[in-house]
């Protein structure tokens, strides 16, 4: 006599061969140590830090405003499993932060790029007297932050430490490489041309290293989820106008349209220059990685502040 398979049970036998089939096509699990970095500027720099003896997996995407952007479900759990979570802290993640604080929680290990580097202070607009994330547009702040993190990185379980070393200091070489080639470059702006109008504050650390000053910003606060002021626009036109800006700054994770309509109030020729400031780009987009988007800035800001 023939027997009747419940439907039930059918159907959790067949959902347990497809599931078996798909493990069997899966890959083969990483061994290797897993670091997880929640921006993509700091996933670059970790990614030259560690060369093929960690997993570097990171968080934010190509072009993307690192104060807004969100992570899946997916990405969310694989967090909690890293065995090191790099950030940028002092605020920047704000739409990852409750992530990142659950995976502290549940104890793992953490390095925040913030808590390595003398922290500046916004001095204008909504965010005056909080801390400024933005430090790495200062490379001396950069190498500030790979020296803290190298041991970090050099005592995961399983790597090549001496092999880690070596990256880092080849690191660190490029950094000062890059030091230097912003302050000959920033040399050929006259003092008085050393004058920095962006959509928000970004630009803090830059300013204070290579002597630069602050007009002001589109945004007053420090990120691009504030909304300015019909008052704001206008107070920062007649700035524009009384320091003779030749130049005002977009960034490439945000529409120009603000800086645009801005630079279309002044009774003075001004021209909007598009910088790569709070994201790397995809492949192709011209500012791949860190040091490519430290020297295409800086040509950018010479230039237009020279014309």
């Amino acid at each position: 006599m023939s027997r009747r398979v419940p439907a039930a049970l059918t159907a959790l036998l067949t959902a347990g061969l497809a599931a078996s089939v798909l493990a069997g096509c899966a890959p083969a699990d990483d061994e290797r140590p897993l670091v997880v970095v929640s921006t993509n500027i700091l996933g670059d720099v970790v990614d030259r830090l560690v060369g093929d003896d960690v997993e570097v997996m990171t968080l934010m995407r190509p072009d993307a405003d690192p104060h807004s952007f969100e992570i899946s479900a997916q990405d969310a759990a694989r967090l909690r499993t890293a065995d090191l979570l790099v950030s940028n802290g002092l605020g920047l993640e704000e739409g990852l932060q409750q992530h990142i604080d659950a995976a502290v929680a549940e104890g793992v290990d953490s390095f925040v790029a913030g808590e390595a580097i003398a922290v500046l202070e916004y001095a204008s607009g909504d965010a005056a007297g909080t801390p400024d994330p933005h430090f790495w547009t200062d490379p001396g702040r950069m190498i500030d932050v790979v020296e803290a993190l190298a041991p970090r990185l050099s005592a995961l379980s399983g790597v090549d430490a001496g092999g880690i070393d070596a990256h880092v200091d080849a690191y660190l070489a490029e950094l000062a490489a890059l030091e230097e080639d912003m302050t000959t470059a920033f040399e050929t702006v006259p003092a008085e041309r050393r004058a920095l109008v962006t959509n928000h504050h970004v630009f803090g650390y830059l300013a204070e290293r290579f002597g630069f000053r602050i007009v002001g910003a589109a945004i007053p606060g420090g990120t691009t989820l504030a909304a300015p002021s019909a008052a704001d626009l206008a107070g920062l036109v007649t700035a524009i106008e009384e320091n003779d800006v030749p130049a005002v700054f977009a960034e490439s994770s945000s529409p120009d349209r603000l800086m645009q309509a801005l630079a279309a109030e002044t009774d003075t020729h001004v021209e909007v220059v598009e910088l790569y400031t709070e994201s790397l780009t995809a492949s192709g987009g011209g500012a791949e990685d860190y040091l490519t988007m430290m020297r295409e800035n800086t040509q950018r800001i010479a230039t237009g502040l020279t014309r």
